[in-house]
């Protein structure tokens, strides 16, 4: 039997690793492609590759592929490339990360100062529902090729630490239980994973924990950023975000959010069936 040729390819961190066309195949799939149109466009990739292409380079080819049989599909397939368009500040983020904790149920406080035992503190979101308070650190990259490393927990855990002894001494938190959480929008080192789990820091990046990271919650909640329309531009997306519009259900809700940003009819209408299709 005839082996295929084992083609090594790039990964953002700027290791090789051989080509999975089967990985390939199943990102599609997840990305709502039917098994069909997966195998098409595995199939116009594996033609295309070159030894040391990087992944980057395979996405953006097979996003064009996708986008041209798929609209929605392909939205969804670039939703890792918008989360990284969240910037250039860290503040979208925050704001995002505190709607996915609000479409929970928390009450949500952002980019709030708060005194410690020692000294005070920002916490970039504090969601507190009942008796439980949710202190969380976000730690935004515009590059893919990051890791969160053991550093940041660590630096974390003695924050959160200061803020809880406080907070155990004011008499509107008698009964209160305090958890500290990391959120990122790439990874976490193994270090930083391994010492989440012995000082109980709750970590949420991209893929972590398995089967329940960042992309399944956006996913399965559909809290998709604005970042991912197709309809705004970049610079259009920036004015959303500055004014606290970090996701597209906020557009759902209420479309005159778009008013100030002057669109053409014709633009204003292909923009709200964007939205249409999202959250049919």
């Amino acid at each position: 039997m005839k082996r295929e040729n084992i083609v090594l390819v790039r990964k953002a961190s700027g290791e090789e690793e051989p080509f999975d066309p089967g990985k390939l195949k199943w990102s599609l799939i997840r990305a709502g492609a039917d098994e069909e149109l997966a195998y098409e466009i595995v199939a116009n990739v594996k033609n295309w590759i070159y030894p040391g292409i990087s992944t980057k380079k395979i996405y953006f080819r097979a996003i064009s592929v996708l986008r041209r049989r798929k609209t929605f599909s392909a939205m969804r397939y670039k939703l890792k490339q918008s989360m990284l368009e969240l910037g250039p500040t860290g503040y979208p983020f925050e704001n995002f990360i505190g709607k996915i904790f609000k479409n929970d149920g928390y009450n949500i406080e952002v980019g709030k100062i708060i005194d410690g035992h020692c000294v005070s503190h920002e916490m970039d979101v504090i969601a507190t529902n009942g008796t439980e308070q949710i202190l969380v650190e976000c730690k935004y990259s515009s590059s893919q090729g990051k890791q969160v490393s053991v550093q940041v927990p660590l630096y974390v855990r003695s924050r959160i630490d200061d803020i809880i002894r406080k907070r155990k001494e004011l008499p509107e938190y008698n009964g209160m239980k305090f958890q500290g959480f990391i959120v990122t929008n790439t990874r976490f080192s193994l270090d930083s994973v391994e010492y989440g789990k012995c000082a109980g820091i709750s970590l949420l990046g991209w893929d972590y924990p398995e089967g329940n990271g960042l992309k399944e919650i956006i996913e399965r909640e559909k809290i998709y950023p604005v970042t991912i329309l197709s309809n705004l531009t970049k610079k259009e997306k920036v004015i959303l975000m500055e004014q606290g519009i970090v996701t597209c259900s906020q557009l759902k809700e209420d479309i005159h959010l778009i008013d100030q940003l002057q669109l053409t009819k014709r633009k204003y209408n292909a923009l709200k069936k964007e939205l249409n299709e999202i959250y049919s």
